[in-house]
């Protein structure tokens, strides 16, 4: 039982940091190369995930996204079932945990990119996507990992979005941190400490290595 929420677990954390890689580079380009109220504002809404309680924001998404909402009948018209309490729900979960963290490392990387490169790019006739794809993104390349990879591990552990989003339900919306919990209230310690130590064991190398790819782009 625990080796398939592990497994369903870095399954989660994977795809969840993919697509916060893909959605959170491009919010950090927005970000950092337009400065506006309301920018501050978009900055604001992307890493409010970081910094609100699990259980407030577990609670606004199961009652913006659950089946008596437009959101979450929308979507079970769409895919023919419920977000809530699937698959779905626990990828969105872990996809809340990793966006924050790569959208500010994706933003600190790309402001200490010197905009006289980008500059140079812009009056030699590259449109914006152009500069972004082959000036800012190769140089701020190193940063954008570091924060992928941290999201990865946050993703990896989240508990409480997930168990509110998700459910816990055996074999398919348990996770490694549900599985945990669950060992312990059953009393199983050798099962749960030997979760414990593998997901921190991994917590601890994505940080290693974060910090090492960061490590490499210092001058």
């Amino acid at each position: 039982m625990s080796g398939s929420a592990l497994l369903l677990s870095f399954q989660v954390a994977s795809a969840a940091t993919a697509l916060a890689g893909a959605l959170g580079v491009l919010a950090a380009w927005g970000l950092a190369r337009r400065r506006s109220r309301w920018g501050d504002l978009a900055e604001v809404l992307c890493t409010a995930p970081m910094v609100l309680p699990p259980t407030v924001l577990g609670y606004a998404l199961l009652v913006g996204l659950g089946r008596e909402s437009a959101a979450g009948r929308l979507y079970e018209a769409l895919t023919g079932g419920p977000l809530v309490f699937s698959r779905g729900g626990v990828l969105l979960a872990a996809w809340l945990a990793a966006f924050p963290l790569v959208v500010r490392g994706s933003r600190a990387a790309m402001e200490a990119v010197d905009p006289r490169l980008e500059e140079v790019a812009a009056t030699l006739g590259a449109p914006p996507w152009r500069v972004f794809w082959t000036v800012t993104l190769p140089l701020a390349r190193n940063g954008i990992l570091a924060s992928m990879t941290l999201g990865f591990a946050r993703a990896l552990g989240d508990f409480g979005v997930t168990l509110m989003l998700g459910g816990n339900l055996p074999g398919l919306t348990r996770t490694g941190a549900l599985a945990i919990y669950d060992a312990v209230q059953a009393g199983r310690e050798a099962e749960a400490a030997g979760m414990v130590a593998l997901l921190t064991a991994i917590a601890m190398g994505a940080m290693y290595l974060a910090a090492r790819t960061l490590r490499q782009e210092a001058p």
